[in-house]
């Protein structure tokens, strides 16, 4: 048996990477194959009980995943479905975990109602796993972006419930009316909602101070270790004022990723976005591996125990169906309110429509001054067709990704638990009552939910037979911002036509590039020259200067992009480099 825990390390990434790599092939996430792999180790007799201190996970892994997650947020689609992914990430939360308070303190008698309020918590949030599954499956990118958004933000709900309700424990209260009481009083609510506050407040301090710090840092080296270290500076100076230090490396992970198409340089970009995706897919492949190494152990004391193993099985049982009941629930509420809520977004249209035409009426003769002066007029002109833009942007949005009861199926059965609901659970103080149970019933439903939604989600979503994404919206965006990078492209070559040194370019230079559109044949690979590859520079800049414009306007989506931002940082990386073997 290896014992070196550096070997240990080694091959537990090994099986990580093949895991990975091979979960498409056999068309099974790869999360889902390290559980098994971890419970099928466990069961052999020569590996020893394993336990990690959950303090690792939620101070060393869950800072670090859910920054690289929320770096990548698309920002577009959450605005527009801000309404629905917050309800998902905070009310869902809070209504499962109340839900799941009143039938545990009823089946355990020995645990108070703020106890069974902190295991509540613990089995509400869902896990990232269910987005890549969903991906896998072609389903549409608002389904994807309700996912994505819910389980980034609700792990952040469920751990400032979870510790506020262990908190309150502390009262004591003799029965569940009064401990119900004790939830409305307004400490509790003041602690919950100082959690949240304390995090958007570090958070985003942090985020901006990370963008502006690494702007001035041009080691490659020096900036990736920067980097590193951002999920925890949001996360360690949060706890210590008593709020959220997850939901402050989320906000981190956030403003980063809003600003970074402005504030980083391209090789930033690049590096960031291979090696957080590498420390994403280790952090969360390990902690899917000890899922199912820790899970021999625990059912092990509760086989001990006076009831037996099949006492925290139903219980279990029974506590995923009262959550998927209340999801259910849940989502067919905001189905049936996004339906409603098409008019309201129609109306809004035809208002700004109004008050442009409105405007444009009553524009005053050009020898006007004053605040109704024609470049008043102008400003408050642009702003409205800005609106009226987004609005017709985000009508089409919702046209082509509209959310049917086929939507709502897939959103409620990919709900699944996993890293955060093993991580909380063994967070419980060690005096709770019967604690090796409740921490029994958080892992069955974590891996009860993993195994049976996971393997059966591809199922459901060929029987339900719900229509691909139309891919001709998409073709059409990319079309129209091809166009506008061309545009941004000519325009700086017109503008741009001297060298830094102050010397003109040769005007046959600048025909040649402006006749290539930056991407001359390959045959003219061998003879660009150093005035070539800094125009070519200068225009991809101009294109990226653009693509920040455009990226607040909501008329394109946020994959798009971030496609064309990679290409350009792509190629601009790839010109300096032959820029520095000229010089």
């Amino acid at each position: 048996m290896i014992e070196d825990p550096l070997a240990l390390a080694i091959l537990a990434i090994v099986v990580i990477a093949v895991a990975t790599a091979i979960a498409p092939k056999v068309r099974i996430a790869g999360p889902l194959i390290l559980v098994m792999i971890g419970l099928v180790v466990s069961l052999l007799p020569f590996v020893p009980a394993v336990q990690v201190d959950p303090e690792f996970i939620i101070v060393g892994v869950l800072p670090p995943l859910l920054y690289s997650a929320a770096v990548n947020l698309p920002a577009i689609e959450f605005r527009r479905d801000f309404g629905p992914v917050v309800g998902l990430s905070a009310l869902l939360v809070v209504m499962s975990a109340v839900a799941l308070a009143f039938f545990f303190q009823a089946v355990l008698p020995d645990l108070d109602f703020m106890l069974a309020l902190a295991l509540g918590a613990i089995l509400s949030p869902t896990d990232a796993v269910a987005t890549s599954i969903v991906k896998r499956l072609g389903m549409s990118s608002r389904v994807v972006t309700l996912l994505e958004g819910e389980s980034l933000l609700n792990d952040a709900t469920s751990l400032v419930l979870l510790r506020t309700a262990v908190a309150a424990s502390a009262v004591g209260a003799s029965t569940v009316v009064q401990e119900v009481e004790e939830v409305a009083r307004p400490g509790f609510f003041g602690a919950f909602v100082w959690g949240v506050v304390a995090a958007l407040i570090v958070g985003g301090i942090i985020g901006y101070v990370n963008l502006r710090v690494r702007a001035l840092i041009s080691n490659p080296a020096a900036n990736t270790a920067i980097g590193f270290v951002v999920p925890f500076a949001a996360y360690l100076p949060t706890e210590h004022l008593g709020g959220s230090g997850l939901v402050a490396a989320v906000v981190a992970g956030i403003v980063t990723g809003q600003g970074s198409a402005r504030w980083f340089t391209p090789e930033q970009r690049l590096s960031d976005r291979v090696n957080w995706r590498t420390v994403e897919l280790v952090l969360e492949g390990a902690v899917f591996l000890v899922m199912g190494l820790e899970l021999k152990e625990i059912a092990r004391a509760n086989g001990e125990s006076e009831e037996g193993i099949w006492h925290g099985v139903w219980l279990a049982a029974v506590a995923l169906a009262i959550v998927l009941v209340v999801r259910t629930a849940y989502v067919a509420f905001i189905v049936w309110l996004q339906a409603r809520r098409a008019r309201v977004r129609q109306r809004r249209l035809d208002e700004y429509t109004k008050r442009l035409n409105h405007v444009a009426a009553e524009t005053p003769p050009a020898s006007a001054r004053g605040p109704r002066s024609p470049e008043h007029v102008e400003r408050r002109m642009d702003l409205l067709r800005r609106r009226v833009r987004t609005a017709l942007a985000d009508i089409d949005y919702y046209n082509a990704s509209p959310l049917g009861w086929k939507h709502g199926t897939v959103i409620v059965w990919a709900g699944m638990r996993g890293v955060v609901t093993l991580a909380a659970a063994q967070t419980l103080p060690h005096d709770t009552p019967e604690r090796a149970l409740l921490v029994f019933v958080a892992f069955l439903v974590a891996v009860g939910s993993l195994m049976l939604q996971g393997f059966t989600l591809p199922a459901l979503v060929r029987m339900l037979r719900i229509d691909p994404p139309d891919e001709s919206l998409d073709r059409a965006q990319q079309k129209r911002l091809d166009d506008e990078l061309r545009e941004a492209a000519a325009s700086a070559l017109s503008e741009t036509t001297r060298r830094r040194d102050g010397t003109p370019y040769p005007t046959e230079l600048t025909d040649r590039v402006g006749k290539r559109l930056i991407r001359p044949p390959e045959d003219e690979e061998t003879g660009l020259t150093r005035d070539l590859l800094e125009l070519r520079i200068a225009m991809i800049e101009a294109m990226r200067a653009r693509l920040v414009e455009l990226s607040s306007g909501g008329e394109f989506s946020s994959q798009i992009l971030r496609h064309a931002l990679a290409e350009l940082d792509a190629d601009q990386v790839s010109l300096q480099l032959r820029l520095r073997g000229e010089e």
